[in-house]
């Protein structure tokens, strides 16, 4: 792996503490004991990077999200990680009964608001739920949705690389809250089968997991997803042209659960 490739993430760190440090800082002066809640510290800093990196973001990855979630994605679908609720505009209004938005960052969760209000998903219509629990929160997502099996769809994008105890998390909810019969939809990044990318991968991941709110570079994903017992089919493909020696290495999948 070349060396530029593997210190190229060192511009999107820093543009992120220039953008996040300061407003910040501000807010831990006014209310000093955020220094001692370091999740909600973690999560204000999140919130002011993810105001710039968002929507870049999206548009960076809308190719593969438009071969994925549009002709799949039914039902009552619940996004994993859901950031800003830029999954909600490759929504099939004909096809999409309820966008269950879930993200225990509630600095988040006005901006879901807006932009899946503009996507014509709404509270009081009844078509737009937003849970502030992490994915690990099994036992209250399926609380909130009413029970066990209520959803349709599951979709993750880029957002299993920072949820707490992954593999456990990811059984729970294709044993919890998918339905029989029900699709898990992901585009992530994931370990690279190259050791020599594997390496930097680990390397960066103590690091960068700070500043990007828990993300880690190193998760194989894509695997644990297949392992999980429950499919009846499943296919994992790779973003086109993407280089092999990429620090962000992406994996995309659809697994369909069995129906019984």
């Amino acid at each position: 792996m070349k060396l530029s490739g593997s210190f190229g993430l060192l511009t999107d760190l820093r543009y992120a503490l220039q953008v996040a440090l300061w407003p910040t800082t501000i807010a831990v002066l006014h209310a000093p004991t955020l220094l001692f809640r370091p999740l909600a510290l973690s999560q204000l800093f999140m919130s002011h990077v993810w105001t710039i990196f968002g929507d870049g973001l999206d548009g960076v990855t809308r190719p593969e999200k438009e071969r994925l979630i549009p002709a799949n994605a039914q039902g009552i679908v619940l996004d994993v990680g859901a950031g800003h609720g830029h999954t909600v505009n490759y929504l099939d209004g004909e096809k999409v009964t309820k966008y269950v938005a879930l993200e225990p960052n509630e600095h988040m969760h006005s901006e879901i608001r807006r932009i899946a209000a503009a996507a014509g998903f709404t509270e009081d219509a009844g078509t737009l739920l937003i849970l502030s629990y992490g994915a690990e929160d099994t036992t209250s997502i399926t609380s909130a949705l009413g029970g066990l099996h209520s959803v349709d769809t599951l979709i993750s994008v880029l957002a299993l690389c920072s949820i707490s105890s992954p593999e456990r998390s990811l059984h729970a909810l294709a044993d919890d809250v998918l339905k029989p019969g029900g699709q898990f939809l992901f585009y992530e990044h994931v370990l690279s089968p190259r050791d020599d990318v594997a390496w930097w991968q680990r390397f960066w991941t103590p690091l960068w997991r700070q500043a990007f709110g828990g993300c880690c570079l190193d998760r194989p994903t894509h695997v644990w997803i297949r392992k999980i017992g429950v499919w009846e089919s499943g296919q994992v493909w790779g973003k086109q042209d993407e280089p092999e020696d990429h620090l962000f290495w992406h994996r995309a999948g659809k697994f369909v659960k069995n129906k019984s």
